[in-house]
């Protein structure tokens, strides 16, 4: 089982959530002047899929990773992208998570608020809420708020 991956000097775990550039290419047919003719126009763009790594698996040249995020409508997707892939531009971690578990399959009975609190740990939890006491403590602010 892989818990980590590299991709050019980035380096994310499960638990993750990664913004992953992508390489898009659309073809459309577009009608010309006459009827009979038919030109295909083809454009590039990338596309950014930004969830949460539930797995890594393999090993070497044949690694994979799965992303899931919540759509609209908690509607669930998930991705499975090759780590050595030309499509791949770009892999960034917007945050880190704090997991015990290898694969998090688990997760795909959650909604978005409970994914959130088992991503981010219990951990990070409580160092928000003594962020939130020192500020109310610390009479400087309150000072400076008047």
């Amino acid at each position: 089982m892989a818990n980590q991956a590299a991709f050019a000097d980035t380096i994310f775990h499960v638990g993750d959530t990664i913004r992953v550039h992508y390489k898009l290419i659309e073809k459309e047919k577009v009608a010309g002047k006459t009827k009979r003719e038919v030109n295909v126009e083809i454009r590039e763009r990338i596309q950014v899929f930004e969830g949460v790594v539930i797995a890594i698996r393999g090993h070497a040249a044949g690694k994979s990773f799965t992303v899931r995020r919540l759509a609209v409508g908690n509607i669930g997707v998930e991705r499975i992208f090759p780590l050595i892939s030309p499509w791949i531009k770009k892999i960034t971690v917007k945050s880190k998570g704090n997991v015990r578990r290898a694969k998090l399959y688990y997760l795909r009975d959650k909604s978005r608020k409970e994914v959130e609190k088992i991503v981010r740990g219990p951990l990070l939890a409580v160092k928000g809420e003594q962020e939130k006491k020192l500020k109310i403590e610390n009479p400087a602010n309150e000072k400076s708020a008047k």
